[in-house]
């Protein structure tokens, strides 16, 4: 079946009604509010300029029994925002459920020796028991500290992510980190990021910032001299490589990146953030809290970035130069039309084999929008996206991505997806790892698009060749070829099956 997925917002809209005749009268109506087709928004006839809108609740409590893929406010202080931060060692303060899920389960890549300067991929908790539950952890913890320090002397700071019994039984983490502190003469930081806290992970990220805010900012005297081309690069959680394509760039066009946070950062980068002349910041969704607390009371300026793909990666490097003047500008220009003849190569030699496919993308951050050119200057088509954790501004900003008649969703459900799936059939899916098995089991090629599959990075002009050959090789691997779906096989005959 041949379809105009530009002008398809009926086909789109017969979908969505399809799917949601198959709820209760009231969970029809309330999930109907989170799905919806971009319509054509202000400037919708200036073609390429084109500005959608995306018109779909968010940041709404998940309906109960319909298997959102949403995390918890621990997971997104701990999984996201704290870390990565490769120099302090973060404990999972509560049972150890939580921590062995978080172990190491992000590719945030850094720099130095784990277990002795860095401690990002280790697992560290308090292993709560009933009896810890009934009397309290704060003794526990401030055991765990004093042995934490005691094997491992080189690190610069402790957090303590809370899970949900802490906020339930009243364990004063606030108070055993001041005594610590005080003990250790370390940064020790308590982020109250209980899971039950919020509808999301989102909670987590602003909570973590709010306590990068309260705990870390001007709580010491750091001994930094700047410069004019200063900047802090704000929510690049270094991904399989993505934050250090990116600050390859950035120093190229003659920027200094002081603080890369939070991939591959150390305490000392987030303490002199202040200092910096811009914020460049790339995950809007987990680290806007902390870029507007830095323009209020420090005055720094923030603005938002977008790496994938060349289109992007030329308007963003120009945005950011713009801001710094004539000297920065020039470079960067030059910077551009150095990689033009490498970005030609790559698309003469992915687009042929892209061209005209039609993508579904289905992730949280920043990625539903900020992916989307990349596979636009491949020549693909995105049909359908939407976030796991989106706020009403994260779609307002998708508006500018998609084009009119795409198929948007928020906090989709599994039945959801897969029905979108199969209505649609795209030629690759981008999502997370719980997507990933039963999509290809319906035939469909699928990517990875949190972590990238054990790829990347994506970033960057580098990260843009890794990004199209991974799309090609999901699409055009030749396994797709080994077997029919499920719809195109006929019926055995009963003879047959008997002398089986």
């Amino acid at each position: 079946m041949s379809l105009d997925y530009e002008n398809n917002s009926d086909f789109h809209a017969k979908l969505i009604e399809d799917v949601l005749s198959q709820y209760p009268d009231k969970a029809a109506k309330r999930r109907s509010k989170h799905l919806g087709v971009a319509t054509g928004g202000e400037g919708s006839s200036e073609g390429a300029n084109a500005v959608s809108e995306c018109d779909v609740k968010s940041n709404i409590k998940s309906v109960p029994g319909v298997m959102t893929i949403r995390g918890c406010a621990y997971a997104g202080s701990k999984g996201v925002v704290w870390g990565p931060i490769k120099d302090m060692v973060h404990i999972s303060h509560g049972p150890v459920g939580c921590g062995q899920y978080s172990w190491s389960q992000r590719r945030n890549y850094y720099v130095g020796l784990t277990g002795v300067d860095t401690f990002v991929t280790m697992q560290f908790t308090s292993d709560f028991q009933e009896k810890d539950i009934v009397f309290g952890g704060d003794k526990k913890l401030e055991k765990v500290i004093d042995e934490i320090e005691e094997l491992f002397p080189l690190n610069n700071g402790v957090t303590l992510q809370s899970e949900c019994p802490i906020g339930l039984i009243g364990d004063d983490i606030e108070a055993v980190s001041r005594k610590k502190a005080k003990e250790h003469n370390k940064t020790i930081v308590p982020v109250r990021c209980e899971g039950f806290r919020g509808v999301s992970q989102s909670l987590g990220h602003h909570i973590a910032n709010d306590a990068i805010r309260d705990w870390v900012f001007d709580k010491k005297h750091v001994e930094f001299e700047s410069s004019p081309f200063d900047v802090n690069v704000i929510g690049d959680y270094n991904i399989g490589g993505d934050a250090w394509a990116s600050r390859i760039l950035l120093e190229e066009v003659g920027l200094r990146v002081v603080g890369n946070w939070s991939g591959d950062a150390t305490l000392a980068e987030v303490e002199r953030a202040p200092k910096a002349k811009l914020n460049l910041i790339h995950c809007y969704r987990s680290m806007n809290y902390i870029s507007r607390h830095m323009e209020e009371k420090y005055g720094i300026p923030w603005m938002e970035y977008n790496f994938f793909g060349p289109s992007q990666i030329e308007a963003s490097l120009r945005s950011i130069a713009k801001h710094f003047g004539p000297e920065i500008e020039d470079r960067t220009e030059k910077v551009i039309a150095k990689y033009q003849p490498f970005v030609q190569a790559v698309t003469e030699k992915y687009q042929p084999r892209l061209d005209g496919k039609r993508v579904m993308l289905y992730v949280g951050g920043l990625r539903p929008r900020h992916v989307i050119t990349a596979y636009e200057d491949l020549g693909m088509e995105i049909v359908g996206t939407g976030y796991e954790f989106g706020h009403g501004d994260d779609y307002q900003r998708t508006g500018h991505y998609v084009k009119k008649g795409t198929l948007i969703y928020d906090d989709v459900t599994g039945y959801e997806l897969e029905k979108f799936i199969e209505g649609i059939r795209p030629d690759l899916v981008g999502s997370g790892i719980k997507e990933k098995y039963p999509v290809q089991k319906m035939g469909i090629p699928f990517r990875q698009m949190h972590s990238w599959d054990y790829s990347g990075p994506y970033h960057g002009y580098d990260g843009f060749a890794i990004f199209a050959r991974d799309m090609d090789l999901a699409i055009n691997n030749p396994v797709w070829g080994l077997y029919d779906a499920p719809w195109k096989k006929t019926a055995a005959p009963a003879t047959a099956v008997a002398a089986e």
